[in-house]
C-alpha cells in the first residue's frame, strides 16, 4: 500500500501495491485532501478504506464483489472525494443510497430505482452520481407523450426509471442526480407554452360552416405531409354568428386567417339562384321542410333590429327537379347561407336496420273418450252423447240386415170362389211361391262408423246389445317462420307469407228478390310482420313491431272464423341483441262425464252406466327479434353475401343429394358471389356445341346457290 500525504509519501508494500488513503497531518483549521490510487483493489476493501476516511457508515450487499483499478493525480477535498467515490461504483454498476439516518447502502445499480432513494425538489443534489428521485410538474405538454422520449435518455437497464401520472400531468423521473437533472431541464426546455391565442373572424357574405369545411380539406391534405399537429390551426365555425373561430400557432393561425379573409368575399354571379344536387335526401321531402325554415329565418328578421320590408324579405324560392333529384333556390345571401347549412345537415348517409325475427307457434292437444252404451231389444237403452249413439247404430244394423219377403200361398176355391178347408179346419193351399231375398240398406251404418275414432266393440245375446268405445288422441303443431326485413332508420318495412280469403261483408237483395248480390272483400290470413325501427343515441334501436300470426278456423252458420294471434308492442334493443315477445296464450283443460244417476255412481260397475270425455289443449307463440344496425356499404354487403351463400348451398345440397326423378341434373345454381354477369352464347357458339355447325353451312350454301 503507498500512502500519499502532501507532501506524498509512497511505501511500496508488495506486488499488488494497494493504494490507500490517509488524511494530511495539518493543524484541525486546514482541511483534508486526497489523492487516491488502487491498483487491483478488493472492492470491498475499497469501501471500507473511503468509510474510514470519511467517517461514514457503510453497509455493503453481499452482491458486490469485484477488483478496481484507479489513479488520480489530483488532490480531492471531501466532497470531490465523496463524488469520487460514487464515480468508481457507478463504473462498476453499483450505487449509494444514503438513508435519512446518513448510513450509506451499496448495492447493484439495477436494485436502486426500487430503494428508499431521496426524493428531491430541485438539483440541490448538484451533477453527481448520487441516486435521487425527482418529481417535475408539466404544465404545457402530455407526460404521456413525453415520457417515452425521456426513457430513451435515461438508463433503464440500469438504476433509471421514468414513469408519469396522467391526472397530475406530472414526470417520476429515478436516477442519479447529473442524469435526472439533465432531464429536468430537457423537460423545462420542451415545456414551454406555444402561442396558442384564439381570434374570432366574423364573415360578411361566406358562410361560416362551408369555410371551415373548405378549410378542413386543407388540413387533411397538409396531414399527409406529415406536417406537425402544433402547426395545424383548429378552425371552429359559429352558424348563430355566421363567425369561424381560430385556434393555434401564431404563423399557421395568421396564414389561415387570411386565407378566410381572401375567400370571404362577394360572390360574382348573375343572380341569387343557385341549385344543389342531394346525394340522399328526396328533393320533394325537403321542399317542404326549407320553405318552413325560410318563412321562420324571415319571420324573426322582420322582428329584430334589422327589419326590411316584407317584400323583400319573402323573395324566397323553391322547388324540386325530380328528375335529377336537384334543388333550385333563390334567395338572398344571408338566406341562403341558412338554407344551405340545412341542407347539409339533411343530406346525409341514413343508417339502415335489418330485422330479423323468428316465430314460433307450437299447439299441444291431448284427448280421452270411454264409455259403455247398451240397448234392449223389448225396450231401454243408455246413450249418452259424447259417443256415437247406440239407437242409430241399432237402426243402422237393422236396415243394413239381409230379409226375406213373405212366400206368395194360393188357396183353393170351390166354384162358387168359396174357400176350401181341410178335415183340421185349415184352408187348402193350391199352391206356394217362395219369397225373394232383399239386401239391406248400409248407408246409415255406414255414416254412422266412419264418423268413428278410436275403437267400438259390440255384443249382442238375448235381446241385449251393448257398445264399448274408446279413444286417444294428441295433437301436436309447430309453425315456425324466420322473416328477415332490411330498411331505412325511421322507415315502416312489412312482411306477409299467407293467403287471402274471401269474407262476405255484405248482402242487398231487391223487394221481389230479383236482384240479389253480396259484397266479398278479401282478407291477408298467415304469417305477417310490420316494423318500424329508430336508431337512438350509441347502438340503441327503438322497435314498433306489428306481428300477427292467423288461420283459417272453419266455416260457421254465417261465414268463416279465423284464429287470430296479435302482437303489439314497442320496444328497446341493443344493436345485434335479441328480444323475447309474447309466451303462453292459453291452457285449456276439460273433462266431462255422462252417467246414468245412482247406477254411474257404483263403483266398477258404474263405468257400464257413464261416459267420460278428457280435453287439453295448450298454445304458446312466441316471437325473437334482433335487429342490427348498418351504417355502411361494407357491413350491408357483408349480411347479403351470408344470406346469398346460404341460399347456394342449399341448392348444391339439393343437386347432390337428388335422383333420377328429381332432375337435379337441371336444377339451376347460382353462381358464386364474385363472378360477373354471364351473357348467352353466340348462334355460332351454340351451334357448334350441338354439333351442328356443319349442317348449317351447307344447308346456307345450298340456299345462296
Amino acid at each position: 500500500m503507498s500512502i500519499n500525504k502532501r507532501p506524498a509519501l509512497t511505501n511500496k508494500l508488495s506486488a499488488l501495491t494497494l493504494s490507500a488513503f490517509l488524511a494530511f497531518s495539518a493543524p484541525s483549521a486546514v482541511a483534508a485532501e486526497y489523492s487516491p490510487n488502487f491498483k487491483g483493489t478488493d472492492i470491498n476493501e475499497f469501501i471500507n478504506i473511503v468509510g474510514k476516511n470519511l467517517k461514514k457508515t457503510i453497509i455493503v450487499d453481499p452482491n458486490v464483489r469485484g477488483k478496481i483499478n484507479v489513479r488520480s493525480y489530483d488532490l480531492l477535498n471531501e466532497e470531490q472525494y465523496y463524488q469520487f467515490f460514487l464515480n468508481v461504483l457507478e463504473v462498476y454498476d453499483y450505487a449509494v443510497v444514503e438513508m435519512s439516518n446518513g448510513v450509506l447502502k451499496v448495492i447493484r445499480d439495477k436494485d436502486a430505482k426500487t430503494s428508499a432513494i431521496p426524493v428531491v425538489e430541485t438539483d440541490e443534489w448538484g451533477d453527481g452520481d448520487a441516486m435521487v428521485t425527482r418529481v417535475v410538474q408539466v404544465y404545457n405538454v402530455s407526460v404521456k407523450e413525453l415520457s417515452p422520449l425521456l426513457r430513451q435518455l435515461n438508463d433503464q437497464a440500469g438504476g433509471g426509471n421514468v414513469v408519469h401520472y396522467d391526472p397530475s400531468n406530472v414526470i417520476m423521473l429515478t436516477g442519479r442526480a447529473a442524469v435526472v437533472n439533465r432531464l429536468a431541464e430537457i423537460i423545462r426546455r420542451v415545456d414551454q407554452a406555444g402561442d396558442q391565442e384564439v381570434e374570432i373572424i366574423k364573415l360578411k357574405f361566406a358562410s361560416a360552416s362551408e369555410m371551415v369545411r373548405i378549410i378542413d380539406t386543407l388540413t387533411k391534405n397538409s396531414a399527409k405531409d406529415r406536417t406537425p399537429d402544433n402547426l395545424i390551426p383548429k378552425v371552429v365555425a359559429d352558424d348563430r354568428t355566421n363567425s369561424v373561430i381560430v385556434s393555434g400557432e401564431g404563423k399557421a393561425r395568421q396564414r389561415t386567417i387570411d386565407m378566410i379573409k381572401r375567400l370571404d368575399s362577394e360572390l360574382e354571379t348573375n343572380g341569387n339562384t343557385k341549385v344543389y344536387y342531394l346525394k340522399y335526401a328526396k328533393a320533394e321531402d325537403l321542399v317542404k321542410v326549407l320553405q318552413g325554415v325560410s318563412t321562420s329565418i324571415a319571420e324573426d328578421k322582420a322582428g329584430g333590429t334589422s327589419k326590411r320590408s316584407s317584400s323583400s324579405n319573402r323573395d324566397v324560392s323553391i322547388d324540386a327537379h325530380p328528375d335529377s333529384n336537384a334543388l333550385v333556390i333563390t334567395a338572398e345571401p344571408d338566406m341562403m347561407r341558412s338554407l344551405e347549412a340545412v341542407i347539409r345537415q339533411l343530406d346525409i348517409r341514413r343508417a339502415q336496420v335489418q330485422v330479423e325475427a323468428i316465430i314460433v307457434e307450437v299447439f299441444e292437444g291431448d284427448g280421452f273418450n270411454l264409455g259403455v252404451q247398451w240397448i234392449s231389444e223389448e225396450g231401454g237403452m243408455v246413450q249418452f252423447s259424447n259417443s256415437t249413439p247406440i239407437g242409430a247404430l241399432a237402426v243402422g244394423a237393422e236396415q243394413a240386415r239381409t230379409r226375406k219377403e213373405p212366400d206368395d200361398i194360393t188357396y183353393r176355391t170351390d166354384a162358387a170362389g168359396q174357400p176350401i178347408y181341410d178335415d183340421e179346419g185349415n184352408r187348402v193351399i193350391a199352391s206356394i211361391t217362395e219369397g225373394k231375398e232383399i239386401v239391406g240398406d248400409f248407408s246409415t251404418l255406414a255414416s254412422l262408423l266412419g264418423g268413428i275414432n278410436g275403437t267400438m266393440v259390440g255384443v249382442i245375446k238375448d235381446g241385449w246389445g251393448a257398445v264399448l268405445q274408446a279413444v286417444t288422441t294428441a295433437t301436436n303443431s309447430n309453425i315456425l317462420a324466420t322473416p328477415s326485413l332490411t330498411t331505412l332508420d325511421n322507415q315502416e318495412a312489412s312482411f306477409i307469407v299467407g293467403q287471402e280469403v274471401p269474407t262476405i261483408t255484405g248482402a242487398t237483395a231487391s223487394s221481389s228478390n230479383t236482384n240479389p248480390f253480396q259484397t266479398v272483400e278479401r282478407k291477408e290470413v298467415g304469417i305477417k310482420l310490420k316494423v318500424t325501427p329508430q336508431i337512438n343515441e350509441g347502438d340503441a334501436v327503438m322497435l314498433a313491431i306489428e306481428q300477427e300470426v292467423s288461420s283459417v278456423a272453419g266455416a260457421t252458420g254465417i261465414d268463416v272464423s279465423f284464429n287470430k294471434r296479435e302482437i303489439k308492442t314497442t320496444v328497446m334493443a341493443e344493436d345485434g341483441g335479441t328480444i323475447v315477445l309474447g309466451g303462453l296464450i292459453d291452457e285449456d283443460i276439460q273433462e266431462s262425464v255422462s252417467k246414468v244417476p245412482l247406477l254411474g255412481d257404483i263403483p266398477i260397475i258404474g263405468n257400464l252406466f257413464k261416459s267420460t270425455s278428457n280435453t287439453k289443449r295448450k298454445r304458446n307463440l312466441m316471437v325473437f327479434i334482433r335487429p342490427t344496425i348498418i351504417r355502411d356499404g361494407m357491413s350491408q354487403n357483408k349480411i347479403s353475401h351470408r344470406k346469398y351463400n346460404f341460399m347456394r348451398a342449399q341448392q348444391l345440397d339439393r343437386q347432390a343429394n337428388g335422383n333420377f326423378l328429381s332432375y337435379s341434373d337441371d336444377i339451376s345454381i347460382l353462381p358464386d358471389w364474385d363472378d360477373s354477369m354471364a351473357l348467352p352464347p353466340s348462334f355460332e357458339d351454340y351451334l357448334i356445341e350441338k354439333g351442328a355447325l356443319d349442317e348449317y353451312l351447307k344447308k346456307d350454301k345450298a340456299e345462296r346457290e
